[in-house]
């Protein structure tokens, strides 16, 4: 049993991994700035603390396994806040839950990139790509960063899917799409046996 803490655990993909992890025997801490509205569980404590802020986070990520990064990239915690606080805490490892607009789609042409990416997306995909970079310059904690599939979104667990490394995966019928619950599996997999050490990878259909 490994105690981990998740940045974001209130959020779609953060609840949604403290679900299979707890359903793993792990205990875990959801690290968010206002915890007035959180449900903590068996397993599943809450604990306040500012992402923004290594002063404030470092605290509450001490005396963990590793912690999972489940924030929004733009206008949530960057690379340098939580690399530092895992650091001054002592936590060996950060997970990742990152983005698809990074993933390429040809040849040095990420999806992001494309003309047909809507706007809409394009600061957070942007934000996630910089976060990625900073991980990759990275030389001592040990890191992992996992990028969905273009559509993820809640849906059901189904425990098949495919893992790729940088490239957009597509299923046979074009669509780019992984649930949020079985995404949860591959990242809680990865924590458990580690295979994608100072790596990115994706997962999808």
């Amino acid at each position: 049993m490994s105690h981990i803490a998740i940045l974001g655990a209130t959020g779609r993909a953060g609840s949604r991994i403290a679900t299979e992890l707890l359903g793993r025997g792990h205990t875990v801490t959801g690290i968010a700035r206002n915890i007035a509205q959180a449900e903590a569980r068996p397993g599943l404590a809450f604990k306040q603390a500012d992402a923004t802020q290594v002063d404030s986070l470092a605290p509450a990520l001490r005396g963990h396994d590793a912690v999972i990064s489940a924030t929004r990239f733009a206008g949530g915690s960057d690379a340098a806040t939580v690399i530092a606080a895992a650091r001054q805490a002592g936590v060996p490892r950060l997970l990742v839950v990152g983005g698809a607009g990074s993933l390429e789609v040809a040849p040095g042409q990420a999806l992001v990139d494309t003309p047909q990416f809507p706007e809409a997306y394009k600061p957070e995909a942007l934000a996630g790509r910089v976060f990625l970079e900073a991980l990759q310059a990275e030389q001592d904690l040990d890191w992992t960063f996992l990028s969905p599939s273009a559509l993820f979104a809640p849906g059901e667990r189904t425990g098949k899917f495919r893992l790729g490394g940088d490239r957009l995966l597509t299923a046979a019928d074009g669509k780019s799409w992984i649930s949020m619950e079985d995404y949860a599996i591959a990242l809680a997999d990865e924590f458990e046996k580690p295979a994608h050490s100072h790596q990115r990878f994706t997962v999808g259909y």
